[in-house]
């Protein structure tokens, strides 16, 4: 495998140098909140709530210096391991006049309670037995770990992107008026039809993979090709037809010269090397197409840092997001922000489409509304770090 994977990153290195990747190495280090017996939006009650945050630069003697950032599906409590060009002296979270707070969701296997946990009551690892969680039970938590823990008595900005903004939307509403200010990235007031379904699909694509067993998944021989599966088709939906056409086209890699026991497909991830003859495809069935080879190669990693079980809580998590829920509708909600809030939208983002920031700052009395320009779609908002970063910038002067 190893011998794979460096094959395929020598034959992709003019592909991948330019399609970066949204994350680096990530790991689960930081301090941890505790709330005891935390009810959750269900009724459910956790004995205990573990929050895993990490906080840069100090909170000054009035306490309203803070900035929360909030990560996406698959992102950790490390902000400076994937939004690192943004964080410092200077820069966009600016450490030398913000403390800065990155918290791990609830559900995610970074940290924070989730399937991976220990359930106090049993000693036992939840696993599927993880109680349903929602975007307003992560939020509660965090504003309880920042209010109670860190002592901040207000929140200078929340900032946010994709399931990131969905949290920092709810920080508008519940932490009311402790938050001044919010930047929301690339995502709506509501996880719509389209997003279900392509969360829906790889839900799928674990459940059916047979590792998964009805959700009693064993952590020695986990759902792997599903979850690798998985995260290949949420990676199309974070990028552009444009994108993948113009760094990988129609091209080929070559694997005569990988010794055939190297070269191992998981029967979800991958249908093996492309036999299709038509057109003008290669006459070598032994070659695979590139994208292909990017796609396996993307889930293969994946399954190096995440959890099955956890992935699918936190899937269902977004899905649960919806700001006008008990308010009234969205435009009511949205209407009731009374912080100052910029709303980024990517200009090629097919998942979380314009038309929905759009929607987002026509409505917040005080939104204002920026556009992103990215061939790169919804991973723009982790991509273009130049143009990300003076938006945020000019915002918080």
């Amino acid at each position: 495998q190893t011998y794979f994977h460096h094959r395929v990153t020598q034959k992709l290195k003019m592909s991948t140098s330019a399609l970066q990747d949204e994350y680096g190495k990530l790991d689960c280090t930081g301090d941890t909140y505790i709330a005891t017996n935390f009810k959750l939006e269900s009724g459910v009650v956790l004995k205990e709530a573990h929050a895993r945050y990490n906080t840069f630069g100090s909170l000054n003697s009035d306490r309203n210096n803070l900035i929360v950032v909030c990560h996406a599906l698959t992102g950790n409590s490390k902000l400076d391991q994937w939004w690192g060009q943004l964080l410092g002296p200077g820069k966009a979270f600016d450490t030398s006049k913000y403390m800065v707070v990155c918290a791990n969701i609830l559900g995610s296997c970074y940290g924070s309670s989730g399937p991976m946990s220990i359930n106090p009551t049993t000693g036992k690892i939840y696993g599927f037995d993880f109680p349903q969680v929602t975007i307003r039970d992560t939020v509660r938590l965090h504003m309880e770990m920042v209010t109670q823990q860190i002592g901040a008595k207000q929140v200078a900005c929340v900032i946010g992107g994709s399931m990131g903004g969905m949290q920092a939307l709810e920080w508008t509403l519940l932490g009311a008026p402790l938050v001044q200010s919010a930047v929301i990235i690339g995502c709506g007031a509501r996880h719509s039809a389209w997003q279900i379904a392509i969360s829906s699909t790889q839900r799928q694509a674990i459940f059916n993979d047979p590792k998964w067993n009805a959700g009693h998944v064993d952590p020695r021989d986990p759902p792997a090709a599903g979850l690798s599966l998985a995260r290949q088709i949420a990676m199309i939906s974070y990028r552009t037809a444009d994108s993948f056409d113009s760094k990988f086209g129609r091209d080929k890699v070559v694997k005569k010269d990988v010794p055939a026991t190297e070269v191992t497909h998981s029967s979800a991830c991958s249908s093996g090397p492309n036999n299709s003859k038509g057109g003008d495809a290669s006459s070598d069935e032994d070659d695979e197409w590139q994208v292909q080879s990017y796609l396996d190669y993307q889930g293969r990693k994946f399954l190096d840092r995440f959890d099955a079980v956890s992935y699918v809580k936190i899937t269902e998590q977004m899905d649960t997001h919806d700001v006008g829920r008990d308010r009234g509708g969205v435009v009511a909600a949205l209407q009731a922000i009374h912080s100052r809030v910029l709303v980024l939208g990517i200009d090629s983002d097919i998942l979380y489409p314009l038309s929905e920031q759009r929607q987002l700052a026509e409505n917040i009395p005080q939104g204002i509304l920026k556009v992103v320009h990215s061939v790169n779609g919804h991973d723009g908002f982790l991509l273009e770090t130049n143009q990300v970063s003076e938006h945020i910038k000019a915002f918080l002067q």
